[in-house]
């Protein structure tokens, strides 16, 4: 089991940024990747940023790329969304989830354990 927690949401105005953390306990060496999804109301949870472990690649949404980073710290299980010149559609509830085995990292239905989410509400 793979426990997730994740902290540093909050209400911030358009352009401004933001740091997400996800903390993560448990058997977290058994996890390939590290991903961040979002769910916006009334929309679906849709995908973010991943980065394996092994290697550390990284992969964005296109809405996001360029603008959000993606990091991971092994050795304090530790996985951080860096947010900049954010703006009001990235508004929504954010996910940390942990996937065991290699696949698509783009699907939601790969990752195995999924934290409770935090708030980020961008103001315009």
């Amino acid at each position: 089991q793979v426990q997730l927690v994740e902290s540093g949401g909050g209400l911030v105005q358009a352009g401004d940024s933001l740091r997400l953390s996800c903390e993560a306990s448990g058997r977290t060496r058994s996890s390939y990747a590290m991903g961040w999804f979002r769910q916006a109301p009334g929309k679906e949870r849709d995908f973010v940023a991943a980065i394996t472990w092994n290697g550390g690649s990284t992969y964005y949404a296109g809405s996001v790329k360029g603008r959000f980073t993606i990091s991971g710290d092994n050795a304090k299980n530790t996985v951080s969304l860096q947010m900049n010149s954010l703006k009001a559609e990235d508004t929504a509830v954010y996910y940390c989830a942990a996937r065991i085995a290699a696949g698509s990292l783009r699907s939601r239905n790969g990752y195995d354990y999924w934290g409770p989410g935090t708030q980020v509400t961008v103001s315009s």
